[in-house]
């Protein structure tokens, strides 16, 4: 172990003897030495401050330190020229020319790379919300296509669209003339059945009763249109509610008429 101590530039003349302690088995190598410091008289015979402060007779014992590795900075390297491996138009550092010209080769970089950092995040965000969208199978039931040629007049066929009962009616002539003519005073849910339907031959329900949600039963019931066995609900072939616990006539959902045996409904 080494102890040091640091003396200031005022005190380095006065205080010059330090106890240095090795490690290991050291001997003294030179015998103590008592020195009796002379005052300092500048060569013009004035006194400085420093001169003034008292001294004491100091001892010091020299001994045998282990040698330490020291590293020296090395000044004399010279740094490489590397004005061959340059552009000629770099050479004058202090040219214009040289400057803009590389300016516009970073400006072009930049412009580039933000291009395609912005491309990139616009087809990043295009498939994160393409993610949330609706999957093929969802989409595939959010509409349903039905061919009417298949459905002969006076019947009523079930499909199955959106997890729901649909119900298709071909009606007949003499069906469309009795409701044709209903008072209207005494439906419970009065609705007009030109405003239900799109083509008169042509009824669109959904088969969900609006009472608690059972699924009637076609071309049953006091009114020939639809029955509900499960509470004793009458629909009318309009689909209006006109006896039984129903408060509200059956839905109609959205439909379209792609040709004139084609109905798209959703």
């Amino acid at each position: 172990m080494y102890s040091t101590r640091a003396v200031s530039n005022l005190f380095s003349k006065c205080l010059s003897v330090t106890t240095v302690v090795g490690a290991g088995a050291v001997r003294s190598v030179v015998p103590a030495i008592s020195v009796t410091p002379k005052a300092i008289v500048p060569k013009d015979g004035k006194l400085e401050s420093r001169s003034l402060i008292p001294f004491s007779p100091v001892s010091a014992r020299a001994r045998a330190l282990p040698r330490v590795p020291a590293r020296c900075g090395h000044t004399d390297l010279s740094v490489p020229d590397f004005t061959e491996y340059r552009r000629e138009s770099t050479h004058d550092r202090s040219s214009p020319a040289s400057d803009m010209g590389r300016r516009a080769a970073t400006y072009l970089i930049l412009a580039g790379g933000g291009v395609a950092t912005v491309h990139a995040a616009k087809n990043i965000a295009i498939d994160f919300l393409a993610s949330m969208s609706a999957t093929a199978d969802v989409l595939a039931m959010a509409k349903i296509e039905v061919d009417l040629t298949a459905i002969p007049e006076g019947k009523n066929a079930i499909f199955n669209w959106q997890g729901k009962p649909l119900f298709v009616r071909h009606r007949s002539q003499d069906e469309i003339n009795l409701v044709k003519d209903t008072d209207l005073s005494t439906l419970r849910h009065p609705e007009h059945d030109h405003d239900r339907v799109q083509k008169p031959e042509w009824l669109i329900l959904i088969g969900v009763c609006t009472h608690l949600g059972c699924v009637p039963i076609a071309n049953e019931g006091d009114f020939g249109g639809y029955f509900c066995p499960c509470h004793g609900s009458h629909y009318d072939t309009s689909g209006r509610i006109r006896k039984g616990p129903a408060p509200a006539n059956l839905e109609i959902p959205k439909y379209v008429f792609q040709t004139e045996d084609t109905l798209i409904v959703g």
